[in-house]
C-alpha cells in the first residue's frame, strides 16, 4: 500500500548523515512519494537539488513564519520572488515544484502577526499567480488565517499542515477547499479534541504527513522523527475512524497526489 508524506523537512541537517538509509527505510515501509517544503529563500536552492536527486520527492516553493525575522527582503518583493522561482523550476526540471508554502501564521513565535501577515498574503498571491496550492502553517492563529484565505481565496486549494483544532475550525477550512495535514499528535491520547475531529470529518480531505524531523510519535518523545513512521500515523487514523489501514492509506494517497498533481 503506498504511502505520501505530504510534508517532510527531509533536507534538515537533521538527516544529512543518514539520508539515504532513512529514505531505503521509508520506502521498506511503503513510502513512495513526499513533499518537501521550503521554509527560507536561501535554503530554495540546496532544496530543489535535493528534490531533483530522486524520484518521488517533490518541493514546494515557502517562507516560513519561524523565518520571517531573516527575510532580506521586503514583503513587497516576496510575491516577485516566489514566483520567479517556481517559473524557474518549471523551467529547468518540470513538475517537482508542486505547491507554494510553507507559509502562514504562528503566534507562539516573537515574530509580530503583523510582520508574519503581508508575508503570508504575498505568497498567497504568488500561489495564484502560478496555480499552484499552498502549504498552510497555522498555529494559535486560526482566527487570522482563515480571515486571510476568505479575503485571498486560493485557486488550488491547499493544507492546512499539522492541523490542530475543533470540528468547527475543519470544516471551515473544508469550506475553503482546503485539505487538513494528519501527522504525529494523534498519537497522543492527551490531543482528544483534534483526534475527535480527524475521526469525523471526511476522509476524502485527509493527507498524512510526517513533518519530519519534527512532531515525533507518542513513545519517541525527544527522537528524531522520521518518514518511515508514517504508517503508525496511518494506522492510528484508521483506528481512531473504525476502518482499515488500507482505506485510509488509498485515500490519503489519492488526496494527495490530486491536491499536489503528482
Amino acid at each position: 500500500m503506498p504511502l505520501v508524506d505530504s510534508h517532510c523537512h527531509f533536507d534538515f541537517d537533521a538527516f544529512a548523515p543518514d539520508r539515504a538509509d532513512v529514505w531505503a527505510r521509508s520506502i521498506a515501509e511503503g513510502v513512495e512519494a513526499m513533499v518537501i517544503p521550503g521554509v527560507s529563500i536561501p535554503q530554495w536552492r540546496h532544496l530543489f537539488a535535493l528534490v531533483n536527486s530522486q524520484p518521488g520527492w517533490y518541493g514546494a516553493v515557502g517562507i516560513h513564519p519561524w523565518w520571517v525575522k531573516e527575510l532580506a527582503i521586503a514583503p513587497t518583493q516576496v510575491a516577485r520572488a516566489v514566483v520567479e522561482r517556481v517559473e524557474h523550476e518549471r523551467r529547468e526540471n518540470g513538475g517537482r515544484c508542486v505547491a507554494v508554502g510553507e507559509c502562514g501564521l504562528d503566534g507562539q513565535i516573537d515574530t509580530s502577526l503583523a510582520q508574519q501577515i503581508p508575508v503570508f498574503e504575498a505568497q498567497l498571491d504568488a500561489a495564484n499567480r502560478v496555480s499552484l496550492p499552498v502549504i498552510v502553517h497555522a498555529v494559535r492563529a486560526h482566527n487570522e488565517v482563515i480571515r486571510i484565505l476568505k479575503n485571498t481565496r486560493p485557486q488550488c486549494g491547499g493544507v492546512i499542515h499539522a492541523f490542530a483544532g475543533s470540528r468547527q475550525i475543519a470544516e471551515t477550512y473544508i469550506e475553503l477547499g482546503f485539505r487538513l495535514g494528519v501527522g504525529g499528535t494523534i498519537t497522543y491520547e492527551r490531543a482528544a479534541k483534534t483526534r475527535d475531529t480527524l475521526a469525523a470529518v471526511p476522509l476524502e480531505h485527509l493527507l498524512l504527513e510526517s513533518d519530519a524531523p519534527d512532531m515525533p510519535h507518542a513513545g519517541r518523545q525527544g527522537e528524531r522523527n522520521s518518514p518511515e513512521y508514517l504508517p503508525a500515523v496511518a494506522k492510528t487514523l484508521a483506528e481512531l475512524r473504525g476502518v482499515s489501514m488500507e482505506t485510509v492509506i488509498t485515500q490519503t494517497e489519492k488526496n494527495a497526489r490530486a491536491l499536489f498533481t503528482i
